[in-house]
């Protein structure tokens, strides 16, 4: 029996065997074909309920399944998963392209879009139909039929490139190990790393250490290790993936996958891929992304190349280094931020024991936004590690499911995200509530330690735990308009914002205890966490704004005479470039945020959103980092209205005003470089 066949509430991942996906998957598209025939068939004159709505509640299980396949193949994945992820991925583009290009579909959707001033319709009605007409009218609707036709065979290729891309990233993230059976070469390691290579050496029946390029493991080595030449060989492995001319190679990918996106922009009639995606975006134009960037990078560097030659001279000083290399960057940098603050990781990673900080964020929420959490142990997962909880409000009434996967395994991709296994919408007199999960790759336990963060895994938890507010906390009608479904420049914000609490001493002294002691974190640690917040801020914006002008360059321009992805990244790079040039790294052949994941001309919104967050915490810091008002604000204004409204609306209704990059600048300690 089929599980995936039937409706489902929580997924059923024990009861789901691979090869229950491709027969689930091929029924769940001929099912929603046959409600997307409905409509078109439907012997009445369109209208906004039996078009647009109908529409937009077509192929919800459809929906689930994938949520839940793709979100297992990121975090929980296998050959089989992969193969069918190719097999698959192509039929859903020519599906959902069987949808924008349906000529009588769109005629009715085109009729009721035309009546649209005279339908009384809601705010949020008026953005559904607004959305779902441009969804047509920008995927090839009103395109002739050789165009439609070359449109769906680029959306094809398209899927399979990108899953490629994301395949060939994990292979060579997996494939790597950097094995050591000689203690001298783990000098400098704090002693829980040395144990926890002892322990992935050990997972991998071999003697000695182990180092791979999973974050929790890359991470320390090159902050702590003394050798420089195997942070030199790590760096160097970390930086080429992708590019090594072998079978997972990425620069044919990269070059077809930018090549096939300026020609689709094209035959839509946009300028470029970039013009396209920020058509959708509240940057709107490639022309203001661009000012937005140079503005920042104009005050960031100066900054930035001070910070450098700082660091140059320390690491002069300190080992008679004479040129400052990528695989020096995080060792020096750790040594200079103790020496200036004495304060380093090893410091602050035993008030932060996983379980801990956890229940942190959980307390933070109960005190914004009036959530518990309660974590029950009868929901189904994909992986023994994943927890789940049930959130109420204090009322008791069901806000969601919440699931929480937290450690680096083989069959997961590196990073951290949030993603969502069912979408809350209301419909027939329900309020359906959603299944939100966080997804991270934390430092494990060790057989003498729990697992103990580092600040930035804090961080990071906040963060996703952030998008995961963004979808819980979503009260709209529609699951297209609901939670984190906003402008993608706008969706940062619930995720950045949250990261400020890290930085508070209210909040700190609510979970930030000692897991052997008990004792609460000291106050003088928290004054050091705040002063050392800026430190070497110049450089980390020139290293985010980097990566948005070369997305901006693959998508910003015609990439149809580019025939050297590394030549082209170099150019990209000039402006910004601190460290002496690699030959042999390529980020472009494992940055999977624009080349997988839905980043592409989209980067920048990391750097946009950071504006949005300063500005908004900057109320909270005048009301109250805990300001029942402005809690209330940003939860009705911005947490449930998922992009019911345009995102510069809502937040005007949150903040009263628009945001300024000042706050930004000045949060960063960047508003007195130039002078």
């Amino acid at each position: 029996m089929n599980p995936l066949l039937n409706p489902f509430d929580t997924a059923p991942f024990s009861k789901i065997k691979d090869e229950h996906f491709k027969p689930a998957f091929l029924e769940a598209i001929e099912a929603a074909r046959k409600e997307i025939d409905a409509i078109t068939d439907n012997p009445h004159g369109p209208t906004f309920e039996n078009t647009i709505e109908a529409l937009e509640f077509a192929g919800q299980h459809l929906d689930r399944i994938s949520s839940l396949f793709f979100n297992l193949n990121s975090a929980e994945t296998n050959p089989k998963i992969q193969k069918i992820a190719q097999e698959i991925s192509p039929l859903l583009s020519e599906f959902s392209n069987d949808i924008t290009l349906n000529e009588a579909l769109f005629k009715r959707i085109h009729f009721v879009y035309r009546q649209k001033n005279d339908l009384n319709l809601s705010t949020e009605q008026q953005t559904l139909l607004e959305k779902k007409y441009k969804s047509f009218s920008r995927n090839g609707a009103n395109l002739p039929e050789d165009k439609k036709k070359r449109l769906r065979e680029i959306d094809a290729e398209l899927a399979k490139l990108k899953l490629q891309f994301g395949e060939n990233v994990l292979a060579e993230t997996n494939k790597y190990e950097l094995h050591l059976t000689n203690e001298n070469d783990l000098d400098g390691l704090p002693e829980g790393e040395k144990e926890a290579a002892a322990q992935l050496a050990q997972s991998k029946d071999k003697e000695g250490w182990m180092v791979t390029l999973d974050y929790p493991s890359y991470i320390p080595f090159m902050k702590y290790a003394k050798n420089r030449e195997l942070r030199k060989k790590l760096s160097l492995a970390f930086g080429s993936k992708g590019f090594h001319g072998d079978e997972l190679d990425n620069r044919a990918n990269v070059l077809r996958i930018v090549k096939l996106r300026h020609e689709r922009a094209n035959l839509l009639g946009y300028e470029t891929h970039a013009h396209f995606v920020l058509e959708e975006r509240m940057a709107e134009t490639p022309k203001k992304v661009h000012a937005f960037l140079n503005e920042l990078l104009e005050k960031a560097k100066p900054a930035a190349e001070r910070e450098f030659k700082q660091l140059e001279d320390f690491a002069k000083e300190l080992d008679g280094i004479d040129r400052l290399q990528k695989w020096d960057g995080s060792y020096y940098s750790e040594k200079l931020k103790q020496k200036l603050f004495n304060l380093d990781d090893e410091k602050l990673k035993p008030y932060f024991k996983l379980e801990n900080v956890i229940t942190g964020v959980f307390k933070v929420a109960e005190k914004l936004f009036g959530l518990q959490f309660e974590e029950v142990f009868d929901v189904d997962t994909y992986h023994e590690e994943v927890k789940t909880f049930k959130v109420y409000d204090l009322e008791n009434n069901f806000i969601s499911l919440f699931y929480a996967d937290f450690h680096p395994r083989k069959g997961k991709r590196g990073g951290a995200w949030m993603t969502s296994y069912k979408p809350q919408y209301q419909r027939n007199g329900e309020n359906v509530r959603p299944h939100v999960s966080n997804v991270c790759n934390f430092t494990r336990s060790t057989p003498s330690k729990p697992s103990l963060l580092t600040f930035t895994e804090v961080t990071t938890l906040f963060h996703e735990f952030g998008h995961g507010l963004h979808g819980m906390l979503a009260d709209t009608t529609y699951p297209s308009l609901s939670g984190t479904s906003v402008y993608w420049d706008f969706v940062e914000l619930p995720s950045q914002v949250m990261e400020n609490w890290c930085y508070e001493k209210e909040a700190l002294e609510l979970f930030a205890t000692h897991y052997e002691t008990g004792e609460a974190i000291p106050m003088g640690l928290v004054e050091k966490i705040k002063e050392s917040a800026t430190f070497h801020e110049g450089m980390a914006t020139l290293r985010q704004l980097s990566f948005g002008l070369l997305d901006m360059a693959w998508h910003g321009g015609n990439p149809s005479s580019i025939t050297d992805v590394k030549i082209h990244e170099s150019q990209a790079f000039e402006g910004t470039q601190l460290y002496p040039k690699t030959p042999e790294t390529c980020m472009s052949t494992a940055f999977s945020h624009i080349f997988q994941g839905g980043y592409s001309s989209g980067y920048y919104s990391y750097k946009w959103a950071e504006v949005l967050d300063a500005d908004a915490f900057a109320l909270f810091k005048e009301k109250g980092i805990f300001s029942e008002e402005v809690a209330t604000k940003f939860k009705e204004n911005v947490l449930s209205k998922g992009g019911t409204e345009k995102p510069m609306v809502l937040y005007k209704r949150f903040r009263g005003s628009e945001p300024r990059i000042e706050a930004l600048l000045e949060r960063a300690g960047l508003l007195n470089t130039t002078e």
